[in-house]
């Protein structure tokens, strides 16, 4: 089952008369709260979920985005009407970071059917709904562990036997350029896959054009590929704080591949004065 769906797909659907449970995580880093742009106009139906306190447990030792406490996490989506049989799309503002935490958590937990809309809010050309969404409760229960981590330690190791893909900015990997973690550079062995290399603008009429859409499976292939994943080996994947590295992830999935998340990502590792730190183009 494929893990996005576009647009048109969407207004398909709504207007067939099928209504999945559609989450608006819209998020920035550093940014202002998505709240206030949610009331003012969301896809119909759509409730708000915010990322940093029911998508993320507090920062702190773990990570600026650690995995959220499972009992908050719960009562978050069942606030937002999951429910355990029924679809859920979710979607950002467009970069698809949040929208992605959400599916992968959301997977995580052992939901059957979440898809991330191609293009979020900005590939949307229907009509859009102001203010608070009060939906019914639903009943989703998380089982946490459908879908593989790392810690710390499982991600060095995995860089030595596998393949740990970074999906920060090449300037952050290689170390030039660290704006928000103490130290800059990548975990040895790590290798620079930007997740920004995964989207591409979209250039045709009704699917939101400007809005970065995925690229085809068989492009992510070839690009995965190109970065030493095979089909059948271990693959990782981190970032700044466990919410770009979910988008990779998506992307990952779409080309056929499965792999684990490292959620504490750079912000953990970073944090910890013990761990080797390489710096440069190159893995180290």
């Amino acid at each position: 089952m494929t893990a996005i769906t576009s647009a048109s797909a969407l207004t398909e659907q709504l207007a067939a008369g099928e209504r999945p449970v559609l989450l608006d995580v819209r998020w920035q880093l550093g940014g202002p709260n998505g709240r206030p742009d949610y009331l003012a106009g969301h896809l119909p139906g759509a409730v708000y979920v915010d990322l940093d306190t029911e998508l993320a447990g507090p920062p702190g030792e773990s990570g600026r985005h650690p995995l959220p406490d499972p009992e908050v996490f719960a009562s978050a989506v069942r606030r937002a009407g999951v429910r355990a049989d029924r679809p859920v799309v979710v979607y950002d503002g467009g970069q698809g970071w949040a929208a992605a935490r959400a599916w992968w958590l959301l997977r995580w937990a052992g939901h059957p059917d979440v898809r991330v809309l191609d293009g979020g809010l900005a590939a949307w050309d229907g009509p859009l709904e102001k203010g608070e969404v009060t939906p019914e409760q639903g009943d989703f229960v998380p089982r946490p562990g459908a879908l593989p981590v790392l810690d710390a330690d499982g991600a060095a190791e995995l860089a030595r036997r596998g393949v740990l893909l970074d999906a920060r900015a090449a300037e952050r990997y290689s170390g030039e350029v660290e704006p928000i973690d103490p130290v800059g550079g990548h975990i040895p062995g790590a290798v620079s896959a930007p997740t920004a290399q995964n989207v591409a603008p979209a250039t045709g009429p009704g699917e939101g054009e400007g809005a970065p859409l995925l690229r085809s499976p068989d492009e992510l292939r070839a690009r995965f590929a190109a970065l030493g994943v095979r089909e059948g080996g271990e693959v990782g994947v981190y970032c700044g704080s466990g919410v770009s590295a979910a988008h990779e992830i998506l992307a990952l999935a779409e080309a056929g591949f499965d792999a684990a998340l490292y959620p504490g990502s750079w912000s953990e590792w970073s944090a910890d004065p013990d761990r080797p730190v390489a710096t440069g183009p190159e893995p180290g």
